[in-house]
């Protein structure tokens, strides 16, 4: 049962990186996978306990000698582990359902058109930088994914033709994903290490704000030198200028979402409370706010601009997959293949941090960086002190390498996926065109890391 988990696992998978071919949505991969290794867990809990390999069990049972029988397992796993981890992921899906929530009932006010209105130039080079460094700081407080999707739906209307769009949207995909790196709220997985307390808001601010931004910075320089010319505008039709909102409300639902986001950091630092507790807050406020504002509306603006219908426009598939994917690295972690692929990790490398950080960076190009970031929050324990300690150098490498390097590839970010969806750019066109771009900026970005951990001592 041991082996079969992993096996489990690896097919899951396999199907989740192969979704597209096979038709199969990856929220319904990752659930059964997050199911079905629970049950071979459970089923085989006397072999795997009895083989030693499982920390989480030898540590229980030095604080409970009667529960080693048929009995004890079982009531452990079901009663302790399940429940434990289950914790852990609720902390990360509210988190999440809170946020997205959030950025939805700004983007149906047209909150982030006070933004867009804002863009006027027409010369290609103008553009790139401020689309580059507008969608690296937006990401940073919203997320990658959200971001993306903002940016593209705004790039529709500034760009008509159609490769100079891929382009422009391949360089809001490495912004998006090198912004949400340095910012505790921009990407899943930094929240997820947040939240797991391996950094702190600060810290991760502090150190990788700076990688972040070479990563970024030097394929934005090499396009400054090959891009020429100006962009035309496309013609917007009735639609796409009919207004729904006052200004009024779109200044106030921006101002108080951006600010609900920021507050959580704040909240955390004050109560000591999980971060999910002041995203639920902030929305909870954001909410109470719409209901008052919409009072008085007609009956179609006020159910098109309820919050109610805006949660039907929330990415759930999203969330569950999270919930799946985090399960079944959860029950890896429990069971002890983890901790022994973390051994072997450290013994090919010579526990060279910077090897396995960048290792995991890599492979988030070709596979989902969730499960990596959670498969390296099980194989390694936070420590009191070094490198494997809150705000170590292997957890801010890690939340860097594997936020950026998604953007390797089209496939390899949540950012990339969107704006292959959007806009059909086609995986043979990014990897000749932005691949390289991507991993010149990635490596530039660990070697930064480098000499800032190493030489300016900001530790």
């Amino acid at each position: 049962m041991f082996i079969l988990m992993v096996v489990i696992f690896v097919l899951g998978y396999a199907a989740i990186a192969l979704e597209h071919p096979l038709k199969i949505d990856k929220a319904a991969t990752a659930l059964l996978i997050g199911s079905l290794t629970w049950i071979a867990y459970i089923m085989g809990a006397a072999d795997i306990f009895n083989s030693g390999v499982s920390r989480a069990w030898n540590e229980f049972l030095a604080l409970n000698p009667t529960m080693n029988n048929a009995e004890g397992m079982i009531s452990f796993i079901s009663h302790h582990e399940i429940v434990y981890h289950l914790g852990e992921i609720s902390e990360i899906l509210f988190f999440l359902l809170g946020a997205m929530t959030i950025v939805e009932i700004v983007d149906q006010h047209e909150g982030f058109k006070i933004i867009t209105d804002k863009i006027t130039t027409t010369n290609k080079v103008k553009l790139l930088w401020v689309i580059s460094i507008l969608t690296f700081f937006m990401s940073a407080v919203l997320d990658n994914l959200t971001t993306t999707i903002v940016m593209i739906a705004l790039l529709r209307k500034l760009i008509d033709d159609k490769q100079t769009r891929w382009f422009f949207a391949s360089m809001v995909v490495l912004a998006a994903n090198a912004g949400g790196a340095w910012s505790p709220i921009g990407d899943v997985t930094t929240i997820m290490l947040w939240i797991g307390g391996q950094i702190t808001a600060v810290q991760i601010m502090l150190m990788v704000f700076l990688p972040s931004f070479v990563t970024l910075l030097v394929p934005v320089i090499i396009l400054s030198f090959l891009m020429k010319g100006e962009i035309t505008r496309p013609k917007l039709s009735e639609h796409d200028q009919k207004e729904f909102t006052s200004p009024f409300e779109r200044k106030l639902l921006l101002i108080m979402g951006v600010g609900g986001l920021l507050f959580v950091p704040v909240f955390k630092s004050i109560t000591h409370l999980p971060p999910y507790m002041g995203m639920l807050l902030s929305l909870g406020i954001i909410w109470v706010t719409t209901e008052l504002l919409h009072k008085y509306k007609e009956d179609n603006d006020k159910r098109r601009l309820s919050v109610i219908s805006i949660l039907k426009k929330v990415d759930v598939p999203t969330v569950l997959f999270f919930l799946g994917i985090l399960s079944a690295v959860a029950s890896l972690q429990s069971a002890g293949q983890l901790g022994l692929l973390a051994g072997w990790l450290d013994q090919v490398t010579n526990n060279n941090i910077y090897i396995i950080d960048t290792a995991i960076g890599l492979l988030s190009s070709i596979v989902d960086n969730v499960p990596l970031v959670a498969g390296a929050m099980g194989m390694y324990e936070i420590a009191e002190v070094g490198h494997y300690a809150t705000d170590g150098v292997f957890w801010e490498l890690l939340a860097f390498t594997a936020g950026t390097g998604g953007s390797i590839l089209i496939i390899g970010s949540a950012a990339g996926v969107a704006a292959m969806g959007m806009e059909k750019i086609d995986f043979i066109w990014y990897l000749k065109r932005i691949t390289l771009l991507a991993l010149i900026g990635y490596f530039a970005g660990i070697v930064t890391y480098w000499l800032q951990a190493t030489f300016l001592h900001f530790h």
